[in-house]
């Protein structure tokens, strides 16, 4: 790690230099160079663990362009590109229908990646990269609009297929360990807006001797009622989980989050099905009801999938996306 706090590389001077990075600090018992590399605007990516800034930084940038990288593998065995959104805040969504119309970030040459905005710090996302080693994978952010305190940071990991970090094929984000907490692009308590026009897949990894894994909205300081699952309905007041893709109402057909089978842990479903996929309105919960409920899911590999659609108004205001918790549960657990 550099004097910045900053991943480098182990290099000579010269070699660091050569290959344009940053000198930060010795490593190898002062006989090398912690090698920073800083890309921005314009250029091409080539080293591993290169950080993606904004003009100017560590200053915010405030002003109307397209800055882009191109990023390029730097070894054929290259099967994805981690982007861990360290510093991530361009302007968010307009308020009715929740659109990114004025910032942008932009992913292209890989799977498909829906466009997001906002503030997105300690997020992620995997890329495919692609066959060959010919397949380069643009990161664009577009800016306009109104004035605003723009800033990034992104760190781009190459992950090869040969790695346990690889992510399963399909995921646009990838968590590993036996807990931790997934939350949707540009969800904040007080000021996000769930982003529209999202449709893709979570991952987690099952860990060794865990089979199935339990899901919790995420603890919320900031409103007097409990606002970390709010998918539709107009959060100005409290809207009750609904689930299922079908029925005469309380369904799901617009923005949902899909949780494989899912069903309540320690409160039974009250209508006539236990488990459900689909879940929607502003509580979590494996029923129709406006109890926030920790639900469970035994389906393996362990995933979710998350669906926006365009238009949130005027039925659909002030949701702000989901924050869950998730722990996996022993193979000996009680399914009960």
């Amino acid at each position: 790690m550099g004097t910045t706090g900053d991943n480098g590389t182990c290099l000579t001077p010269a070699e660091c230099a050569q290959r344009g990075g940053i000198a930060s600090g010795p490593c190898a018992i002062g006989y090398g160079a912690c090698c920073v590399f800083i890309a921005s605007c314009g250029m091409t990516v080539r080293e591993n663990g290169t950080y993606f800034v904004n003009r100017g930084y560590p200053s915010h940038y405030d002003g109307t362009s397209s800055c882009q990288i191109t990023l390029v593998k730097s070894n054929p065995d290259t099967a994805q590109y981690r982007l861990e959104f360290e510093e991530f805040s361009i302007m968010g969504p307009e308020p009715q229908n929740h659109i990114c119309n004025n910032d942008q970030f932009i992913v292209s040459g890989g799977n498909p990646v829906p466009v997001i905005c906002g503030s997105n710090m300690g997020n992620h996302m995997y890329i495919d990269a692609g066959p060959g080693v010919t397949n380069p994978i643009t990161l664009s952010i577009v800016t306009s609009g109104p004035s605003f305190p723009r800033h990034w940071k992104i760190k781009l990991i190459q992950i090869p297929y040969s790695t346990v970090g690889k992510a399963n094929n399909g995921c646009l984000q990838y968590f590993t360990g036996v807990s931790g907490q997934i939350r949707s692009f540009n969800y904040d308590p007080t000021t996000g807006f769930q982003l529209s026009n999202q449709d893709y897949s979570i991952c987690i990894r099952t860990e060794m001797n865990f089979c199935s894994i339990q899901y919790t909205q995420c603890a919320d300081a900031v409103n007097e009622r409990l606002q970390s699952f709010t998918l539709s309905g107009d959060t100005s007041n409290a809207v009750q989980a609904m689930v299922g893709s079908t029925g005469t109402g309380n369904f799901c057909q617009a923005d949902y989050l899909i949780v494989p089978m899912a069903s309540n842990v320690g409160r039974p479903a009250t209508g006539p099905t236990l488990s459900v996929d689909r879940i929607c309105g502003g509580t979590l919960s494996a029923d129709v009801s406006m109890m926030p409920t920790t639900i469970r899911s035994s389906v393996k590999p362990f995933r979710l999938a998350f669906h926006t659609d365009s238009v949130e108004a005027p039925t659909d205001a002030g949701n702000r996306g989901f924050c869950l918790d998730y722990v996996q549960q022993p193979c000996t657990n009680s399914l009960l």
